[in-house]
């Protein structure tokens, strides 16, 4: 029987080719959109499974609070005495780990890179997260100071074919580090991606850090810090447990308990990726937020080609009534006829998957553009995934040919073979509602398009308040022997750099250094209840950035005075309770700092527009300059130009320094990176979604003009002109899009409401934005349905009438 119904499947399939491959093209885009969306949605999910111990692995959060208790900064790291405290408080802790980030010059004969991703590790980092060592020993590779494990491909870079056990690299040309390992890069779905292992214990060294202050700096919240705990251990019992823990060990700040401002958190490991939102993570992370929605329209989209094929099925559903009687007749039962259908549905959708998998392999490395990602089709062979896809091709098989199916085997033969079955068609209500469902689905994805588009127009028009272009960027990579005045001398020296300034940071970054800070009120000093942010800055940071004063004035070399000295901007000013005018002269201390308030600059946006305008405090501090801005444009030369004179001056003060640069609005590009994806995204499933609407609607009208064919020969012999014949067929249509923008457009206003919520400064949602979505579905929906209502209206009359 299974047999007969392949044969009577593939049988129908080839007599009805065009209605075939519009059903088949429909299912595989459909598909081919969900398969795709399924990848990246699983590869969001994989992120640090691959540990062998990754349901017992936690990482230790930091999250400052202000006076009121609310959190003011989120850290994914925390300072290095907690990591052996915790061990040594915590029996439930079986390891701990500490790790710290950081970056330098790598010496080995003739090949020398300034690199990052360096990291400094504990011994038994490989006892807590896995590592592939390619050579050298888990448990000694980094026990000894001054050892260092490479990467795969970082040895290859240095040392090609050789062995590089054993062999030593300069790093920063200051030491020398032993190759005590090699291990295979950590999978694209980890957290943290380190390109170089050095021991932890070379931090021991005074020249480097301190086992000192390993012990004892409580404020260098730099480190990670990676727990195992112990099989059954509770984590949510610890975490209450820190809080005395803190007390105990960590030292009070004027008198205040330190679990009044500062709180350990545990984070499993595996919930890094999806469900950290600090303030400072290794790597850009995702969001949970975005694997909901993208795997809703990855089934919305699946949904709108199987009602395309619903559509399409019942479409030519009356040419095949006569052939469900006359089977009935012969004795057919209805479970039978059931099975035959659904058996060319799903025999459809296999052909479909095949076309599917096609486009799935050619969409693939522009998916993986897209997203940054290293999407393959290797991973749809994953026996879970193969297991998940065979069932929604069933599934989708099941769904698509049901309507039919139990639509056509349901009616009495006596009533098919005298052609009653006609009347009851007619009655299309519930092909109305999936019409409406699909085109509410792609005006929905047509309005969050057009909402994405217009924030990231905004964010790019924004008014940052400073020059964000033609600013070159390099690491300060000086030391306490570089003349930085006569360095500035000689980049301005062509007059193509306009000015040259240093800071701790720079536009683009996380503003993470913070202080306490005290005011003067009345007579005596007293601390600060707001978050105030600092910058450490030089000179000539300010006139660089063309940051405008709005009081006061800049640091100067002329007054020795100046490094005690503090600049705010206007928001720390306003939150104090000043005016900027009546902020100059006050008497200010932030941290170390014991001086007066000497300007107020206007309010400048020097994080991403996902935070709001911080508070911040700008304060003269020559050793901890990590950053060179410089910025190019002086005389009317090309910026090709000014990067050619700023390499030769580096290679004459830095020779054994790489020359490496980056332009500060490259930088605020990738802050929006995500963003611009979700873009394309939208618009394409956009589009994949009108596309398939429209093959749905096409098949509606098509069954529309094939039941109304004689009712058009009437009206025409009547006198009815083609014009109002396609009017009339064309309202119905109408009618239904119509019915599918209101429903959608609260829809989609509440969700991209709720996303625009995810910027501090944000456009609204235009009401043109609905008027575009509409008008443009309504014009694609006209076209597909004036095909066949020309085609009807231009029809013979007597061709329709002579069978009657």
């Amino acid at each position: 029987m299974l047999r007969n119904y392949i044969l009577i499947a593939l049988r129908n399939l080839r007599k009805h080719k065009a209605f075939s491959a519009i059903n088949i093209v429909g299912v595989a885009v459909g598909l081919a959109c969900f398969l795709l969306l399924a990848l990246y949605v699983k590869d969001e999910l994989s992120y640090d499974r691959y540990n062998a111990n990754a349901d017992r692995v936690y990482r230790v959060t930091r999250t400052f609070l202000s006076s009121d208790g609310v959190p003011s900064l989120r850290l994914a790291q925390a300072a290095p005495p907690f990591g052996p405290l915790i061990k040594q408080d915590f029996p439930e802790a079986e390891l701990v780990v500490r790790t710290i980030e950081t970056g330098g010059l790598i010496r080995y004969g003739d090949n020398r890179f300034d690199e990052q991703d360096v990291f400094f590790a504990e011994d038994n980092l490989f006892k807590i997260l896995s590592f592939d060592l390619v050579s050298g020993n888990p448990d000694k590779a980094l026990e000894n100071p001054f050892s260092i494990l490479f990467s795969r491909p970082m040895a290859e870079k240095y040392f090609g074919k050789e062995n590089p056990i054993g062999k030593t690299v300069r790093y920063e040309n200051q030491y020398d580090l032993t190759v005590t390992g090699v291990y295979e890069p950590l999978p694209a779905q980890a957290h943290f991606h380190p390109n170089f292992l050095v021991s932890f214990s070379t931090l021991n060294d005074p020249r480097i850090y301190g086992a000192e202050q390993l012990r004892t700096n409580w404020s260098n919240n730099s480190f990670n810090t990676y727990l195992l705990l112990a099989k059954g251990a509770d984590p949510a019992r610890m975490e209450k447990a820190f809080a005395p823990f803190q007390d105990k060990h960590v030292p009070s700040g004027g008198g205040t308990k330190a679990s009044k401002w500062s709180v350990l958190t545990l984070q499993k490991v595996t919930d890094i990726h999806l469900h950290s939102h600090t303030d400072s993570e290794i790597e850009p992370s995702g969001d949970i937020k975005y694997v909901y929605l993208f795997s809703a329209i990855g089934l919305f989209i699946l949904l709108i080609a199987c009602i395309n094929y619903m559509n399409l099925a019942t479409a030519r559903s009356a040419g095949r009534a006569k052939e469900v009687g006359m089977r009935k007749v012969v004795g057919a039962l209805r479970n039978q006829l059931v099975g035959q259908f659904l058996s060319e549905s799903i025999l459809l959708v296999l052909f479909a998957l095949v076309l599917a998998i096609g486009l799935v392999v050619l969409c693939l490395p522009a998916l993986n553009d897209f997203t940054q990602k290293q999407l393959s089709f290797r991973q749809l062979v994953d026996p879970a995934f193969l297991a998940i896809l065979i069932s929604i091709t069933l599934l989708t098989g099941l769904v698509a040919g049901s309507y039919p199916a139990f639509f056509l085997t349901s009616f009495r033969p006596i009533g098919v073979l005298k052609g009653q079955v006609a009347s009851a068609m007619r009655n299309g209500k519930l092909r109305q509602v999936l019409v409406v469902t699909q085109f509410a689905i792609a005006i929905a994805l047509m309005i969050a398009t057009a909402v994405v588009y217009n924030q990231m127009s905004y964010i790019q028009n924004y008014r940052l308040g400073y020059q964000k272009d033609q600013i070159a960027l390099l690491p300060d990579v000086g030391d306490s022997t570089t003349n930085y005045e006569t360095l500035k001398q000689a980049l301005k020296s062509t007059g193509i750099i306009r000015e040259v300034g240093r800071s701790s940071r720079i536009p683009s970054g996380r503003l993470l250094d913070s202080w306490d800070a005290s005011a003067m009120k009345g007579d005596t000093m007293a601390p600060v209840s707001i978050n105030l942010r600092g910058l450490q800055i030089d000179e000539d940071f300010i006139p660089t950035y063309q940051i405008v004063m709005a009081a006061g004035r800049n640091f100067s070399r002329s007054f020795s005075t100046d490094t005690s000295m503090i600049v705010l901007n206007e928001t720390a000013v306003k939150l104090l309770g000043w005016t900027p005018q009546q902020a100059i002269g006050k008497r200010f201390k932030y941290g170390s700092r014991d001086g007066q308030i000497i300007g107020v600059t206007k309010d400048f946006h020097f994080e991403s527009l996902h935070q709001n305008m911080s508070a911040i405090a700008m304060v003269m501090s020559p050793e901890q300059l990590n950053w060179v801005s410089m910025h190019i444009g002086g005389g009317g030369r090309s910026v090709e130009a000014g990067l050619r004179h700023i390499e030769s001056v580096w290679k004459t003060y830095f020779p054994e320094r790489p020359f490496d640069y980056q332009f500060l609005d490259e930088r605020f590009d990738r802050l929006y990176a995500r963003e611009r994806t979700q873009q394309t995204l939208f618009s394409i499933f956009a589009g994949v979604a009108i596309l398939i609407s429209c093959l749905g609607l096409f098949g509606l009208s098509m069954f529309m003009a094939e039941q109304r064919t004689k009712e058009i020969g009437i009206r025409k012999v009547l006198g009815a002109s083609e014009f109002s014949l396609v009017t009339m067929f064309s309202k119905d249509f109408l009618k239904l899009v119509l019915i599918a923008l209101v429903i959608a457009s609260p829809v989609a206003w509440y969700a991209m409401y709720n996303w625009l919520n995810g910027f501090a400064y944000r456009t609204t949602i235009h009401w043109w934005v609905f008027l575009l979505a509409g008008g443009l579905t309504v014009f694609i929906a006209l076209l597909t349905v004036s095909f066949q209502s020309i085609k009807a209206a231009l029809m013979n009359p007597v061709k329709s009438l002579r069978t009657e």
